[in-house]
This record gives C-alpha cells, sequence and structure tokens, in this order.
C-alpha cells in the first residue's frame, strides 16, 4: 500500500495576526512545518503550535528561513554562507525549546519561500543550510524539492533526504515550481488540487504547466495553509487518498 506524509505551513502569524487555521489544519496533517521567527512566527506562537501539535501526534519540523518578516520571507537575499548557517541553526534552536517543552522534539528542517527556492540550485546558500542543520542536530531530516542542491547536500552530509511534492502548485517541465509571480503558479480549483494529490502519491507523477507529465516522486506533500479554504480543502485531500488506498503516515 502506498503511503505519504501530509505537512503544512503552520505557526505563520505575528503577535495578535494570525495568518494559518493552525487548531484544525492540525487536525489533518501529519507534519506540521512551524514558522521560527524569521519570516512569520513569535514565541508565543511557536510555543501553542508545538503544543498543540504534540497532543494531537502531529510531527513537528523547523521551517527556516531568510530573515525578512515584511517581505513574508517571499523576497530574495543575499546572506553570506556562515551567517545563513548560523540563523539556521538560531531558527531550528528556538523552535526546540517549545517542541521539548511540549514532550516532542523538532524532528525536520523545511526552508521556506525565497530561501527554498534557491536552495534548489544554489551550491553555497544549500550548503549553508546544510552546516546550519549540522549545527542543531547532525541527525535532523532535511525536506525539499527532488533534485535540488539542497537534498543532494544533505546526503553528502549524511543527513536524511526526504522528497515533497506540491498539489497547488504549477511545475515547470524540469521539476521546479513555477515562480509565484507568474499566471497559473498557484493551482486554485479545489477538485484539481485533490486529484493531484492522488496523482502524486500513486503515480510519483503530475502534469506540468505546459501540459507534459513529469516525475515527482515525493514523500511528503505540502497542503498550503495560507490557502483560502486550506481546512477544508485538506481534509477533502486526507478523505481522497484515503478512499485511493494510500496511508497518511508521518515521515519522521
Amino acid at each position: 500500500m502506498t503511503s505519504i506524509d501530509l505537512n503544512a505551513d503552520l505557526g505563520e502569524g505575528f503577535g495578535r495576526w494570525r495568518l494559518t487555521d493552525d487548531e484544525q489544519l492540525l487536525s489533518v496533517v501529519t507534519s506540521a512545518n512551524v514558522a521560527c521567527g524569521f519570516h512569520a512566527g513569535d514565541a508565543s506562537t511557536m510555543r501553542r503550535v508545538c503544543g498543540l501539535a504534540a497532543e494531537r501526534g502531529v510531527t513537528i519540523g523547523a521551517q527556516v528561513s531568510y530573515r525578512d518578516l515584511a517581505g513574508f520571507g517571499r523576497r530574495a537575499m543575499d546572506v553570506p554562507p556562515a551567517e545563513l548557517a548560523a540563523e539556521v541553526a538560531y531558527q531550528i534552536g528556538a523552535l526546540e525549546v517549545f517542541a521539548r517543552a511540549a514532550g516532542a522534539r523538532v524532528a525536520y528542517v523545511k526552508p521556506h519561500g525565497a530561501l527554498y527556492n534557491r536552495v534548489v540550485h544554489d551550491e553555497e546558500q544549500a550548503a549553508a543550510v546544510v552546516d546550519g542543520v549540522l549545527l542543531a542536530d547532525a541527525a535532523l531530516p532535511v525536506l525539499g524539492l527532488p533534485g535540488s542542491r539542497l537534498l543532494a547536500r544533505a546526503e553528502q552530509a549524511g543527513l536524511p533526504a526526504v522528497t515533497e511534492a506540491f498539489a497547488d502548485r504549477a511545475y515547470t517541465d524540469e521539476g521546479t515550481l513555477v515562480p509565484r509571480g507568474r499566471e497559473g503558479a498557484v493551482v486554485s480549483d479545489p477538485e484539481t488540487v485533490v486529484e493531484r494529490s492522488v496523482e502524486l502519491a500513486r503515480s510519483g507523477a503530475v502534469t506540468s504547466h505546459s501540459g507534459a507529465r513529469i516525475a515527482v516522486r515525493a514523500r511528503s506533500l505540502c497542503l498550503h495553509g495560507d490557502t483560502p479554504g486550506a481546512v477544508e480543502l485538506a481534509r477533502q485531500v486526507r478523505a481522497r487518498l484515503a478512499a485511493a488506498g494510500v496511508t497518511v503516515a508521518a515521515f519522521a
């Protein structure tokens, strides 16, 4: 039987402002990518989300980012490798405090936004992220795009490299994500997202933006928590996966 993890970006608020419905999404997903304060999130939010995740048996992951609260971590930045490595380790360490307080632990690391896209091709930035993970915990799995420099670097360093797919994002023919600024980059039709989720889980393939059939083999499927109707969509995805004989389970 096919098995896949469902992850979502959570804790993406700041102070009184909240973007994601963390409580409801934590009843659906199996892994939570928790914002660590650099693109979103604050100490109280991290503590709250870690507590909820631990109560519900959801695996906690650190979603690390460039230091870019104003741009939600989606602006291109040039950060020196040593500085980036230190900031990645800092974010993981901050989240680990709250995960342990909740009786859990940080079980994996996933970059966010501009950093996620940068380390698909940028060898230097990918190496810096991996160095930061190693500073924090030399055994943490790294979640990223199949074929990325990030996952190649993680494997070289002896870290588990975990592949990820996106049902609600358009793909290029090369298997990378279509930039958000381009038309059609985000798949908004709920039924299409559900169908793509099952297709990715069962066949490891998806139709690209140009209509080509491409391989995207992934152990985890990301459901964006800031999408309108995200909770109901996540429920539909999980239900349809179960109906298709796909087991939903955390990878870490």
